[in-house]
């Protein structure tokens, strides 16, 4: 008892305010990336509206538009925010503690820093696709600093996983970052629906695409707090490939059920372009249900794989 007290005496003593980790390739990156990220969402917050609202009437007048809007910002402000937070717990080496409760810091934040490069550029490519034009000064001076956000979580992945050649443990390697790729399809899958309302089939398709999306993040905080994952009384890995097989069945059922009573009896418009047109997104959540279909089913194969004692890196 008396070494184990001794042990976290000496690891809480580490914890200290380390102002040169700022000055590090790693703090200055974090230091861009939330100075872009806010710069980013304070444009859109201060002229974002009306210009959403313009293209959303003289466009495709869908509540998609909006939905497509309010998910870029929640990434340009969740992003930066996220990095914060990291920064201010890498500034008092407060990740030592974190270490001494079984969560590996360094797989977190590379984790962090992948899942943010992918949801801003993400959001920069979908604002870009919405709402730029050749004449819309202001759209491209958003467009431009979305991308050079996204461009600073990308070099962060780049600097972390070739540069420095960090191993991760779950979340910035390959099963946990496919579970926030299962999510990421998911999200854009939610922002994309329109045209089901008054639709039972396709009412149904939206409850199929929610019933696993809860899950998935319960899975990846499992895995990431160790403790918590010796705490479950139950085999964790037999419970992923549970609802893994239930994702799949769900979604090769949305993958059916949405085309077919979506777009029976409706073809393409002939005036209908990529960018504008509800029947173009409506495709878009078929895509995305392919897609995510893909991603559960090939987590489904390397989940059966592991039980077996077969390991992914």
């Amino acid at each position: 008892m008396g070494a184990c007290l001794a042990s976290v005496k000496d690891t809480l003593s580490q914890a200290v305010f380390t102002p040169s980790s700022l000055l590090g390739g790693r703090g200055l990156l974090h230091m861009l990336q939330i100075v872009l990220g806010v710069a980013t969402f304070i444009l859109g917050a201060c002229r974002g509206g009306a210009t959403v609202a313009r293209y959303a009437i003289a466009s495709f007048d869908c509540a998609g538009s909006h939905s497509y809007w309010v998910w870029a910002m929640f990434c340009w402000a969740f992003c930066p925010l996220v990095t914060l937070v990291i920064t201010v717990i890498e500034l008092f080496k407060l990740d030592v503690i974190l270490d001494l409760f079984c969560l590996d810091w360094a797989d977190l934040a590379t984790g962090v820093a992948m899942s943010s490069a992918l949801m801003t550029l993400a959001s920069a490519t979908t604002y870009a696709n919405f709402y730029l034009c050749w004449s819309c000064v202001y759209a491209w001076l958003m467009t431009t600093l979305a991308f050079l956000c996204g461009a600073a979580y990308l070099l962060e992945v780049v600097k972390d996983k070739i540069l420095d050649r960090k191993k991760g443990s779950y979340l910035a390697a390959l099963p946990g970052f496919w579970k926030v790729l299962e999510a990421f399809v998911s999200c854009l899958i939610f922002v994309s629906l329109t045209g089901y309302h008054g639709k039972p089939w396709l009412t149904l398709c939206v409850v199929l695409y929610i019933v696993p999306f809860p899950i998935i993040p319960l899975i990846i905080a499992v895995n990431v707090l160790k403790k918590l994952r010796k705490c479950v009384p139950f085999d964790l890995d037999r419970a992923s490939f549970i609802f893994l097989a239930l994702s799949v069945a769900l979604y090769a059922l949305a993958a059916v059920l949405w085309p077919v009573f979506m777009f029976r009896g409706n073809p393409r418009p002939s005036e209908c372009p990529p960018s504008y047109c509800v029947w173009a997104v409506e495709l878009m959540v078929a895509l995305f249900t392919f897609v995510n279909l893909g991603l559960f089913a090939t987590d489904l194969a390397f989940t059966l794989l592991g039980l077996f004692g077969f390991k992914r890196g």
